[in-house]
């Protein structure tokens, strides 16, 4: 990161230290451009890929292969993040694909929103959410502790890569499809910040929005010697 030069608005408060949380970046409804903003307030972030996809093409100078990757990027503490990219060769596109889910991070909320649990720590839904994205609709539900993600694989990845750790799904239409699949979760997650919540909703559920460990960067330390 020592030779990242910002080169919008964003990325200058940044770098120069006025915009030191991903909370306070998502905030400020400034476009978020640059990845590196990412890699400095959320050095934790691991990245996994949900779909590779070939598409070839016949043209007069012969077959022509492409292919389409979406990756799905976060922190297992809040904040997740959805990215796709096409180009010719793998390596490189799915390097695009991991910036562009970085660029495309939210914030969820988290809580303990399950009437059999109430152990009062977020690692479920505060309540139930729906997602769509194509023929796909999820549905997330709320699980007691211990549960674990009663869910497929796909939907499995955004969820534990966002932080949940307990819950139950529904899905209905093409699941086969994982390109929506993988985008029905991202939506439905979504959902959990779009609704209003009341201060005692806030208490009784336990939720918490965004990451619940502060990174703090680290400081040189400058030593000084006394003459003796």
């Amino acid at each position: 990161m020592a030779d990242w030069v910002p080169k919008t608005k964003l990325g200058k408060l940044v770098a120069d230290g006025t915009v030191t949380s991903i909370s306070q970046v998502l905030a400020s409804k400034l476009p978020l451009r640059e990845a590196e903003i990412v890699d400095m307030l959320v050095p934790d972030m691991v990245d996994e890929v949900a779909d590779v996809n070939m598409v070839q093409r016949m043209t007069d100078s012969g077959r022509r292969v492409k292919f389409a990757i979406t990756c799905v990027v976060g922190n297992k503490d809040g904040i997740v993040g959805v990215g796709r990219a096409k180009g010719r060769e793998v390596g490189p596109t799915i390097r695009n694909a991991i910036e562009n889910a970085k660029l495309n991070i939210i914030e969820i909320r988290r809580g303990c929103g399950s009437w059999q649990c109430g152990c009062g720590t977020p690692h479920t839904l505060p309540f139930k959410v729906i997602g769509k994205s194509g023929s796909v609709e999820l549905s997330l539900w709320p699980a007691p502790r211990g549960v674990g993600l009663a869910l497929g694989d796909v939907a499995k990845t955004v969820m534990g890569l966002a932080g949940i750790h307990d819950a139950w799904g529904f899905t209905d239409g093409h699941s086969k499809t994982t390109l929506n699949f993988t985008y029905a979760a991202f939506e439905a997650l979504k959902q959990t910040v779009t609704y209003r919540v009341s201060e005692e909703q806030r208490e009784r559920l336990k939720i918490r929005s965004g990451v619940s460990r502060v990174h703090v960067a680290e400081q040189p330390v400058q030593q000084t010697t006394e003459a003796k």
